[in-house]
């Protein structure tokens, strides 16, 4: 007799867990995963540099923007401030405090020479991405602008472009690499003879 109502409250037992596992509802709101990307992870082609907006961003309010073809045709140096590259840190368009006096170097130079113009390049390295890259590129380099700008250099002066990450001077993949590629470059702009 106990050996039956064993038997029956362990079949009884069996039924009921067979019920509850079999009315088991499906989740709700499911997001379902998307599928893997195809093709290559990065593309090696390069892209010419973004052109400035024609207004001034918030970031230059005020500071009118230079019409690219005034200088086109001028001949560029890119020797005369190599020296004077500034660099800047991961993920930033601030100017370092140590990095002041080479724009002052070249406001000097240009104080003292009226008739050159200067191009600043605004480069990244190569973390992050392609658009994010060109616009922390023109960043550095309307940031630069503006230093010069409040050095007394005529803004019509100081033309910018970006190139993002897309002309490193060291190709390596480490910080020491990263470091020398997050700069802004002067070209010297002369007018043609």
């Amino acid at each position: 007799m106990k050996r039956i109502k064993f038997l029956n409250l362990l079949v009884i037992g069996l039924a009921l867990t067979c019920v509850v596992a079999g009315c088991r509802k499906k989740p709700v709101a499911v997001t379902p995963i998307p599928p893997g990307r195809t093709g290559p992870a990065e593309t090696t082609e390069k892209f010419p540099p973004i052109e400035r907006p024609e207004k001034p961003s918030s970031a230059n309010e005020g500071i009118p923007v230079t019409d690219q073809e005034r200088y086109k045709g001028w001949p560029e140096d890119a020797e005369m401030f190599k020296t004077e590259t500034v660099y800047f840190d991961f993920d930033s368009s601030a100017i370092k405090s140590s990095e002041k006096s080479k724009i002052e170097t070249v406001g000097s130079y240009l104080k003292g020479s009226s008739s050159a113009a200067i191009k600043i390049e605004g480069h990244c390295d190569e973390r992050g991405t392609e658009e994010y890259n060109r616009s922390l590129g023109e960043r550095r380099a309307l940031a630069v602008r503006e230093e010069l700008v409040r050095l007394g250099i005529a803004p019509d002066r100081v033309v910018t472009v970006t190139y993002g990450k897309d002309r490193p001077v060291d190709p390596g993949h480490n910080e020491a690499a990263w470091r020398k590629n997050r700069r802004g470059v002067f070209i010297l702009l002369t007018p043609p003879r």
